[in-house]
């Protein structure tokens, strides 16, 4: 019989972008995978990422069963013993160690699958220790922790109405590389090329002259981990000038006396001697957003992930309140998603500090400790050690600060489960893995970036294929896993049903369900009926009726912020012409470690290479393309020097999600890139000492001749 050729729609999944796919097939095989052109958010826009996801499910390298290690290989096991064996394990070690003596890491692919989302807190639960980590201690942690200081819930994060905005300042962010990072925005070299198109400017503030800042009206180098100075003088310039405006939030807003006072210290000289923007370029800065209609700052990864991290997104939110930007069109509104919809009484509104790691006594958020202190909870003996390890879609090794002692902690465990479909660097430890479908082998629902998109939509995706015989979906094995738990302890376990009704429950209760608005019905049924997706409409105002404090009022002056700054005044540091601070950057065909194994996402010219300006390369006598070792406190690697005036001098730049050597390591092509792992280079104890996120940017390092 001749097999029929047929088209799917779905979104990617691969980034924050979410754009549409249209995806051609005949029988098993992947005939095309091209941009949806009727997708409301893409309109047909794809990156090259999209065409890997066809890599992705034919890939050897991806397991299909599970796997348990015997005497260092891997062998092949059905899965109600893969099942047994991993709840017996965890619960034995347990009850003879204690609760704490489990520890879960859960990776960013996760949130890019529905059934993660919503299955597997199930396990979580049913072990009920407190030892959870995950990549939001290494990336968006502070954005969250914002939300829930100033708003009342760590999900309430403005977005930058890219789309009606005049005038975009972006801190550390790289919307071309990243395709949106905490804002989804498919297509993100037409939408920032339209701002300039109907006369806005964009102005990009980089230690790195980045794909973004190319595109840029006005690009500033800024030394790395000093934003928050820049910030701050920025708040002091705005109450000195009086170039506050006001707004219909001022009245619902509480602490600004005390903001205005905590930043008279940041003078305009002081700011530019530890940012090395002149005081001129941060007034005239300061002026234009002041003043221009529909301006908005947006601030990403290089102001995260640094020593003040938490101090810059408050910072941020605090900016654009001042200058009327927050809860206005071309300004930071929230977006109106048809799921997880944000106001009071929405669940997992989050906390922070109610108890600390057992080690360093770092703060917990929303339930979860610091990454950087999983290693230490493994290795420190005594009461509370992480004694086994559940990583789920994680790769720690990899992505991680000081990877070398999280590859020394997790050699150590007593025992460990991946829920993984790769054998990778931090995987490899595993006593077994539980591989779930492919990506193109069950249905999606983006639940997380609707949440952060930049227009407001709704899109359901089916399974491309039927998935392999006797394979489970990540929520089927996470379903199976508790009940075997709870058994075990002699309790019940009912089943949650699969994500698409969990999700339909919550739409339709939600403000676009039937009850709640009945000229938009909107139901999962009519969702599905939809495969190009249903646009939303453009992000809404509406802030004050949403706030989830409960006072109702916007904290701008939470006393967490407040007493940070005294630290920041403590930091500063003279002009070291000898110092190189160590950064990481992006580009358009990598996310993460996870998308290295794919051959269309790594040819081309190297990308991997340590950039570093031609100035500091003469100082030290070494030669564009020569090896070089990178040192820094915790580890050094070797790898190969780029001259570039891309960086500013002092700035040495290393991508992220390399380094794939490690023995014991099962993928073919990423094992063979030369890449070096950067988190060799970062360290476990360079952190934002406020949020206990990890510092990954800004780490002093030493560069010399291989």
């Amino acid at each position: 019989m001749t097999q029929e050729t047929l088209t799917h729609y779905r979104a990617c999944h691969l980034c924050e972008a979410i754009c549409g796919l249209e995806i051609k097939t005949k029988g098993a095989e992947i005939l095309s995978i091209r941009g949806d052109k009727d997708d409301p958010m893409s309109k047909g826009f794809i990156c090259p990422k999209a065409t890997a996801i066809a890599d992705i499910h034919n890939d050897p390298d991806r397991l299909r069963k599970p796997v348990k290690k015997v005497d260092g290989e891997w062998l092949e096991i059905d899965w109600d013993e893969a099942i047994n064996l991993v709840a017996e394990k965890l619960v034995s070690i347990q009850d003879n160690h204690g609760g704490d003596a489990v520890g879960f890491y859960a990776g960013n692919p996760g949130v890019h699958n529905y059934g993660n989302i919503t299955h597997g807190t199930q396990l979580r639960r049913a072990l009920k220790t407190r030892n959870h980590f995950s990549a939001t201690s290494l990336d968006q942690l502070p954005h969250q922790l914002v939300a829930q200081q100033m708003f009342g819930h760590q999900f309430f994060i403005p977005i930058p109405d890219i789309d009606r905005t005049e005038f975009m300042v972006i801190l550390g962010g790289n919307p071309l590389a990243s395709n949106g990072s905490i804002m989804t925005v498919p297509n993100a070299p037409k939408r920032l090329k339209d701002i300039q198109q109907r006369g806005g400017q964009l102005v990009v503030i980089d230690p790195r002259r980045s794909e973004t800042a190319e595109i840029a009206d006005q690009h500033h180098f800024i030394r790395p981990g000093t934003d928050a100075w820049l910030l701050m003088a920025m708040i002091n310039l705005m109450f000195q000038e009086n170039w506050v405006q006001s707004s219909k939030l001022t009245a619902i807003t509480e602490g600004m006396a005390e903001v205005e006072q905590a930043a008279k210290p940041f003078t305009l000289e002081l700011a530019a001697e530890q940012t090395g923007i002149s005081a001129d370029q941060i007034r005239q800065l300061t002026h234009d957003l002041a003043h221009q209609d529909r301006a908005v700052l947006y601030g990403r990864m290089g102001v995260s992930v640094q020593e003040f991290g938490a101090l810059c997104q408050w910072a941020i939110q605090v900016i654009n309140i001042l200058i009327g930007a927050l809860d206005e069109e071309g300004g930071a509104l929230l977006s109106s998603p048809a799921f997880a919809y944000v106001r009071k009484g929405t669940p997992a509104a989050g906390h922070f500090n109610l108890f600390q790691s057992r080690v360093s006594g770092l703060p917990e958020f929303a339930g979860e400790l610091p990454a950087v202190s999983m290693a230490e909870e493994i290795l420190t003996p005594g009461d509370g050690q992480i004694k086994a390890m559940v990583t789920i879609a994680g790769n720690p090794i990899i992505s991680s600060a000081n990877a070398d002692e999280i590859d020394r902690a997790f050699a150590t465990l007593d025992f460990y489960v991946a829920f993984d479909f790769y054998i990778n660097a931090t995987t490899r430890h595993a006593d077994v893995i539980l591989p779930p479908t492919s990506p193109l082998e069950h249905d999606h629902y983006d639940i997380a970036f609707h949440r952060l998109a930049v227009r407001n939509s709704s899109r359901y995706n089916p399974a491309v294929f039927e998935r392999e015989e006797g394979s489970l979906h990540d929520w089927e094995i996470f379903n199976a896993v508790t009940a075997k738990i709870q058994e075990l302890r002699g309790k019940e376990y009912r089943p949650i049903p699969a994500p698409d009704v969990v999700v339909a429950a919550g739409i339709e209760s939600d403000v676009y369900g039937p009850n709640q608005n009945p000229d938009m019905a909107l139901t999962m049924e009519k969702i599905k009926a939809a495969p190009h997706g249903i646009d939303l409409g453009p992000l809404k105002t509406g802030l004050a009726d949403r706030i989830a404090n409960e006072s109702g009022l916007i904290k701008a002056a939470p006393e967490m912020y407040l007493g940070d700054l005294p630290r920041l005044l403590a930091s500063q540091k003279s002009n070291d012409q000898d110092e190189l601070l160590l950064i990481g950057r992006r580009h358009v065909r990598s996310n993460n470690s996870w998308m290295h194994n794919y051959h269309r996402l790594v040819k081309g010219p190297k990308r991997w290479q340590l950039m570093m300006h031609p100035q500091d390369l003469a100082k030290l006598g070494i030669e564009d393309e020569a090896e070089v070792k990178v040192e820094s406190r915790v580890g050094q690697i070797t790898t190969v020097v780029q001259a570039t005036d891309e960086v500013m001098p002092g700035v040495v730049s290393l991508p992220h999600g390399w380094g794939h050597q490690r023995k014991g390591i099962k993928m073919a092509i990423a094992s063979q890139q030369q890449g070096a792992n950067c988190n060799v280079l970062t360290d476990d104890k360079f952190i934002d000492k406020l949020s206990g996120n990890a510092a990954l940017n800004g780490v002093p390092v030493r560069v010399t001749a291989a």
